[in-house]
């Protein structure tokens, strides 16, 4: 939406999986932790991959553009989402390895065999 800019955080699901084990096994009760291995991936950035997988232009869209666009989910692709998971990474000993997230959206298979 917009420019842009807005960077949302990500983590191949492979990390996420092995920090759910981890905060199962060593976290504490109530405590929060955040599954970020990328801690601001811009959306143009995300959407650009997305329009490359699947052939198609990226185009800037209003705020109202992208509510009508997208329903419900337009609030959230809106929104900036800076989270960091250096407390997560320190207190579990969580270090991400998987692909970013650009990585795994220009690998993905995006058409049927």
């Amino acid at each position: 939406m917009g420019q842009g800019d807005n960077r949302w955080p990500a983590a191949h699901v492979s990390d996420v999986a092995r920090l759910y084990r981890l905060a199962v096994e060593q976290g504490s009760a109530g405590a929060k932790y955040h599954a970020v291995a990328a801690e601001g991936v811009p959306l143009k950035d995300i959407a650009t991959a997305l329009g490359e997988g699947l052939g198609v232009p990226a185009i800037s869209i209003t705020p109202e553009q992208a509510q009508e666009h997208f329903g419900f989910l337009g609030f959230f692709a809106g929104r900036d989402g800076h989270v960091s998971s250096a407390q997560t990474r320190v207190k579990l000993a969580w270090n991400p390895t998987g692909p970013s997230l650009l990585t795994d959206l220009a690998n993905m298979r995006y058409t049927q065999d």
